[in-house]
């Protein structure tokens, strides 16, 4: 288990609220959420092992994850959480909500269903791992370096926030753990639940109506993991809901809460 880096917003007292980001994201994609969120809640804003700020460990799996997030919320808070969680953090998120019902008050899963999702970030590894970090200048030159591996604009934006300059060397960095997270995407990839798991509390499912995570086709098996579940669906969003359409995204979370 790993002690977790986090970023609080709200006050205390307040409702816990519990975030955790997806595949190559941090805390720092939350932050103008999780700042709206922190009028209705005290949110703790994670950063999951091998990214952000938090300890890089192997093995980068849901088990290793859901024992750190375990840890966290046992540590910290006095009160059951709303536990919310995004792409990777949705799938980590189903597996406490079914395995430790007793853990969370109430469970938001964002923009991602209980199934294998197919084979996507291989180039993104791979264009990473090509950046030379120790002659890069600046954070638009790992742009450029990244456009032959990652066609997606917004996608290449989104990589280069996990580069940051050594304190002591100056000299860019990847605060992700490149090794550990790339030899689980298979893992990533599946699904975290079995067949047979379910968790029949409060549950809401927030997805995005252009987003490529989501098709009518998945409501059956979402109600078949948990039957108590509501379906949010955010016309207008792709798979980031809570920056794509974050007023939006904050209003059905506060409803959902009461």
């Amino acid at each position: 288990m790993v002690d977790l880096f986090y970023r609080e917003y709200g006050e205390a007292g307040k409702q816990p609220l519990v975030i955790m980001h997806g595949l190559l994201g941090s805390s720092r994609n939350w932050q103008a959420a999780a700042q709206a969120l922190g009028e209705a809640f005290h949110v703790f804003c994670l950063d999951l092992r091998n990214h952000g700020e938090s300890p890089w460990a192997a093995p980068h799996s849901y088990a290793a994850m859901a024992e750190d997030v375990t840890g966290f919320i046992e540590k910290r808070l006095t009160a059951r959480p709303i536990l919310i969680g995004h792409s990777m953090g949705g799938k980590l998120a189903m597996k406490l909500a079914c395995e430790q019902p007793g853990l969370l008050r109430k469970l938001v899963v964002v923009d991602i269903v209980p199934k294998k999702n197919p084979t996507a970030h291989d180039p993104e590894f791979e264009g990473m791992r090509a950046v030379e970090l120790s002659s890069l200048k600046s954070r638009s030159d790992a742009e450029a370096a990244l456009e032959p591996y990652v066609k997606s604009w917004s996608m290449r934006k989104f990589l280069v926030t996990n580069l940051v300059r050594d304190e002591e060397t100056n000299a860019f960095r990847w605060t992700i753990n490149l090794d550990a997270i790339q030899d689980s995407l298979r893992e990533l990839e599946r699904t975290s639940l079995s067949d047979e798991q379910r968790y029949d509390g409060d549950s809401l499912f927030v997805m995005g109506g252009r987003s490529r995570f989501f098709s009518k086709e998945d409501i059956p098996l979402i109600r078949r993991h948990f039957p108590a579940s509501g379906i949010e669906v955010i016309a207008e969003s792709g798979h980031n809901p809570h920056f794509e359409c974050r007023e939006r995204f904050v209003e059905i979370i506060k409803e959902f809460a009461e």
